[in-house]
């Protein structure tokens, strides 16, 4: 008997899916899917580390049918096929595991169940502790008094009364309780009607299957009735759900044991793989695997595992020394989070500041909105595992004495503000905008954590710290809802008590700090990609930050006129549909828009949903709309309707108190290509070409004495195109400054230049820009409204005067299939994990990313580093002038009406000399008391 020793079963297969889909898609630089591999292998690793098993092994279903499939031939039959993007990652996970020396199992005709159930039972026999780890409820007929169930997920252990507790049965009527219910996903029939509650109910009343079956005609109902009617299947379902437990097996529990890793292979896996900390734990450790990680617990928990010093009440003198707490959390690193509460451990800390290389930076607040954020605390990281926090405004009851903000702000401003002093954060922007509402110019500014993750791969995954550390870290790290809650019974940050913010706030420092020296390595591998972060991205940020400071003044009386013009026309809009439909409807629910135009109406079904009704969507009823009245009138009234909730409604509530302008935020680090998005207010998305759009652009105004200037590249990416393709008509019309569309339209049509009409060069404009997004002749036609075979004499006449773009698509999509990614003129870089993609759909939208991407990349790179360069002039020479907008290929400034014929012509230089291409950067610029009129 081996009462002390303890065997570990993990269901492989259990946790390859369950990793699959609960991990954010993660791949590699080659582009290849890492979520799984790094899932399964991270719990595995977990897992190990807490129990320290004396025998192990990795159970995985071997591939083909089962002994059960005999039995029933539907059995698991509905299962959809395993996903491509998981299937390439089974034989890695498989080698990680052999080479990690690891016994992994895989039985013909039988399942990992039974592999697992037959070896529990043989420890079991043996007096083995034995903990199996898997979500399964299958297995939990397997729990007794040696056989416990592990969920490393949730860290939840099921030994018999926990079985009860999960599935109101014990372990030893499992078996009947699964019979009953039957399995949807592995098509298992049990009894229609029947779930867990009336399985429970029937089992504790008649406490076993078979008495269930004696006692059938007894049961009332409908499911009574369905008792019936499946009798003769009951007996199918039970033994397809009950475990084979003797499967035939060449080996006994306590020969499972775990093998030195082969360090060779790990160190070639997880370089390939780019598991970067697991990577380091091999070079760092000569003898054991290191299979030691920070355990995923949530703040409660980790908060009952802590060391804390009480704080004791503050004294006069700061003589009290007991105040400063040092949360010692079990990980594998050494990490040493302090929490200043005296101002001589902040004057210590301050000395470690300044006499460290670098100094990562992060502020916790009350609020998203940077200004009307008011800070909380501080967090600072100069070495890995080390951090501290600053609290300064925890004010809920009992809360410890802190040091005053104004003073510790203070204190930490010469810091902050030192220009040679380099300073590190995780959109880093928000922080110096914060700052700045206490009149902190946090400069020094040398690294974003978010902006090297975005440079190095701006498709891979979301730059969030809590993504980042996972994909590059391979740690599970704190959430803001872990220490502050979720939903309505979220609490703000001043209400979160000082130890749960104090490790949350430490370890957002450290974790940045430490991604910081990952992503910089491999940054510095790559010149242009490095040139992009240091030219571009970090000097971007401190403008941006001054952009949305300035903010932009908004007519709120103009707004609120236009929404109640808005909703008379919607109104008008909603009286005309149900005209038209013959019947009261709302027009707002695509339910009932769905069987008015399908069913009542009769139109084409021209798409469905993935639930097989009749689509309702935008793209849909556009289509709809060229031929029919209702979809269009339902269309114009989404329109009107999102402008109103959108801007007319939305933006007079967006007027900050303190400033009287709309602070939008802009973002770096959100659109694949390099371009800048926004939000709160989304400034990118006020349509321009319609009469609701531009009015909304009135009421964007210039205060008084002063003007809006909108500069607006023309035409950019055409001239993009140019220079890349090197196509010499392209070439020639740009450097002669000739309307290229017009050019377009007498080629592409046959017709002398001055004979080309509007509706011709629209329909250039049309091909010029379509093809340079990847436009398909299909696509072009439903466009213009004209017939495929039309569109396609378009495009191809169009390639036989511009034949070198046409080589530049054909040798762009080439090198992307080859490369895996496009690059801009710059050097920026975007991946294209779908180019080699089996599905033709995937496959030709990424060939049409390829195209576009270096266009719209370049063009979002020139003109950052336009605003760049701007900002320097202004804030050198003209102070008083105003960058309060970016939009596509626009800035807008607000200038005091005497300055225009000074600043213009300064602008326009900067502008077109933000890059040298084959032809000329051409500015286009207005002005105006509003943006409409300026532009």
């Amino acid at each position: 008997m081996m009462d002390n020793k303890t065997f570990v079963m993990v269901d492989g297969s259990y946790y390859m899916f369950r990793a699959y889909h609960g991990m954010p898609e993660l791949t590699n630089g080659k582009g290849e899917p890492t979520g799984a591999i790094f899932g399964v292998i991270n719990m595995v690793r977990k897992l190990i580390n807490e129990y320290q098993p004396d025998y192990l092994a990795v159970i995985f279903d071997a591939k083909g049918k089962t002994f059960r499939n005999d039995l029933y031939a539907e059995y698991k039959a509905h299962r959809p096929p395993m996903p491509d993007d998981l299937v390439c990652q089974i034989a890695p996970i498989h080698d990680l595991i052999r080479a990690l020396g690891i016994p992994l199992l895989m039985i013909d005709n039988v399942e990992a169940d039974d592999v697992i159930g037959t070896l529990a039972t043989q420890a079991s026999e043996q007096g083995l502790k034995t903990y199996i780890s898997s979500g399964d409820k299958d297995l939990a007929q397997l729990v007794d008094d040696h056989i416990n169930l592990v969920n490393t997920m949730s860290n939840v252990v099921l030994d018999r009364d926990g079985v009860v507790e999960k599935y109101g049965v014990p372990p030893s009527s499992i078996i009947d309780y699964l019979a009953l219910m039957g399995d949807s996903s592995d098509n298992v029939p049990g009894i229609p009607k029947v779930g867990p509650k009336t399985a429970v109910k029937w089992l504790a009343q008649y406490e076993s299957l078979e008495e269930i079956v004696r006692h059938a005609d007894d049961i009332k109902g409908k499911v009574g009735e369905s008792l019936r009617a499946n009798l003769e299947q009951l007996a199918l379902s039970k033994e397809l759900v009950t475990l084979k437990l003797d499967v035939d097996l060449e080996f006994k529990p306590n020969e499972l044991v775990q093998t030195p890793p082969d360090k060779d292979l790990l160190r070639e896996a997880y370089s390939h793989w780019q598991f970067r900390s697991w990577l380091s734990d091999l070079d760092k450790n000569d003898s054991q695997p290191q299979t030691r990680i920070q355990s995923e617990q949530s703040p409660t928990k980790s908060r009952q595992e802590e060391t804390v010093d009480t704080p004791v009440p503050a004294q006069e003198n700061d003589q009290g020394k007991n105040r400063k707490i040092i949360l010692n959390i079990k990980t594998t690193d050494k990490q040493e989070y302090e929490t200043i509460l005296t101002l001589s451990d902040l004057d210590r800390c301050l000395e470690k500041l300044k006499q460290s290389e670098l100094v990562a930076v992060d502020t916790e607040t009350t609020s998203l909105d940077y200004m009307e954020a008011q800070i909380v605390g501080l967090s600072f990281s100069t070495e890995p595992g080390e951090a501290a926090y600053v609290p300064v405004a925890h004010d809920y009851e009992g809360a410890p004495e802190q040091l005053s903000r104004d003073l510790v702000l203070e204190k930490l401003r010469p810091l902050l503000e030192d220009a040679d002093k380099p300073k590190l954060g995780q959109n880093l922007k928000y922080d110096k905008n914060v700052l700045a509402n206490y009149g902190i110019n946090l400069t020094g500014i040398a690294h974003d954590s978010m902006l090297q993750s975005y440079v190095l791969d701006s498709t891979a995954i979301r730059h969030d710290l809590v993504s980042l550390a996972l994909k590059y870290l391979q740690r599970t790290t704190t959430h803001y809802e872990d220490v502050a809650g979720k939903g309505s019974k979220q609490i703000p940050f001043n209400q979160v008590s000082i130890e749960q913010a104090s490790y949350y706030a430490a370890e957002d420092a450290d974790i940045t700090l430490q991604l910081h020296q990952n992503l910089w390595s491999e940054l510095q591998k790559n010149k242009k990609l490095l040139q992009v972060y240091e030219t571009l991205e970090i000097p971007l940020l401190s403008v941006l930050s001054q952009v949305e400071r300035n903010g932009v003044m908004v007519d709120a009386d103009m707004l609120a006129q236009q929404s109640q013009e808005l909703e008379s026309r919607m109104a008008e809009l909603e009286q005309q549909a149900h005209d038209l439909a013959k019947q009261v409807f709302n027009i707002g629910s695509p339910k009932q828009i769905q069987k008015i135009l399908y069913e009542d109406m009769q139109l084409p079904i021209l798409a469905k949903t993935p639930k097989g009704q009749p689509s309702t969507a935008e793209s849909v009823l556009q289509e709809l709309a060229q031929d029919y009245d209702l979809p269009r009138l339902i269309l114009d009234y989404r329109g009107l309707s999102k402008l109103k909730t959108t801007y007319t409604d939305k933006l007079p509530g967006q007027i900050s108190a303190t400033t009287g302008r709309v602070h939008t935020s802009y973002h770096q680090a959100v659109a694949s290509t390099g371009r800048l998005s926004s939000s709160d207010p989304n400034l990118q998305n006020i349509p321009i070409r319609t009469v609701e759009g531009r009015r909304i652009r009135q009421a964007f105004i210039a205060p008084p004495n002063c003007v809006l200037l909108a500069a607006d590249y023309s035409q950019i990416e055409l001239r993009i195109m140019a220079h890349l393709s090197q196509d010499q008509g392209l070439l020639e019309a740009f450097s002669q400054n000739e309307d290229v569309h017009k050019k377009t339209a007498a080629e592409v049509f046959a017709t002398k230049l001055d004979k080309v009409s509007n509706d011709q060069r629209r329909a250039a404009k049309a091909i010029n820009f379509g093809l340079i997004y990847g436009m398909s002749p299909f696509g072009l036609a439903k466009q213009l409204g004209i017939a495929r075979s039309e569109a396609k004499e378009y495009v191809e006449r169009y390639f036989e005067h511009y034949p070198d773009v046409k080589n530049y698509m054909e040798i762009t999509r080439e090198q992307a299939r080859e490369k895996g990614y496009v690059e801009t003129v710059f050097g920026r870089r975007l991946y294209l994990p779908e180019i080699n993609a089996r599905n033709a759909a995937r496959r030709q939208y990424a060939e049409r990313t390829a195209i576009n991407a270096p266009m719209q990349g370049t063009a979002a790179d020139i003109i950052k580093r336009a605003m760049i360069d701007i900002q320097a002039c202004l804030n050198k020479d003209h102070p008083d002038i105003k960058l309060i907008m970016q939009v596509h290929d626009e800035l807008v400034f607000e200038i005091p009406e005497n300055k225009v014929s000074l600043l213009e012509p300064e602008i326009r230089n900067i502008m077109t000399r933000a890059a040298e291409l084959s032809v000329p950067l051409l500015v286009d610029i207005g002005t105006g008391n509003n943006w409409d009129s300026a532009h």
